[in-house]
């Protein structure tokens, strides 16, 4: 047996989709180790969503464009497809609007926030606070 995953889009059921609707987004998680907080996740923007505020994650963030038009308004940074995005640990960033229907993979090697930013809610954040991480021993 095999510990490898394989995953087709058509087979991600609408229900495992978290959704954002008063921020024009939805996500839904590839991957998440539980122990660190790191994760794999599928962003789908609609065009004119997005995040509405300058934050910072409490560890480095990674996006890659695989449709769409994706703006990071403060640093006028464009996410097009093809496009790498690194935000390195604790760098504020944002606002965000999606310019067009945006699909975007997101990958954190820890914990996403510090404190739940307020497009979040307690149900959509479970686990991605640092706070949440195991005390190291």
């Amino acid at each position: 047996m095999t510990k490898e995953m394989l995953l087709q889009m058509s087979q991600i059921a609408p229900e495992a989709w978290l959704d954002f609707p008063d921020y024009g987004f939805r996500q839904f998680f590839f991957w998440k180790n539980e122990a660190t907080g790191a994760s794999i996740a599928l962003l789908d923007f609609a065009a004119g969503g997005g995040v509405p505020i300058k934050h910072a994650h409490a560890s480095n963030q990674f996006m890659y464009c695989l449709e769409g038009a994706y703006e990071y308004t403060d640093s006028k940074l464009l996410l097009v497809p093809g496009a790498f995005y690194m935000n390195p640990k604790d760098h504020p960033h944002g606002p965000t609007i999606a310019r067009q229907r945006s699909l975007l993979i997101e990958i954190y090697d820890g914990p996403h926030y510090y404190e739940r930013p307020v497009f979040h809610t307690d149900a959509t954040i479970g686990g991605l606070l640092a706070k949440d991480r195991p005390a190291k021993t």
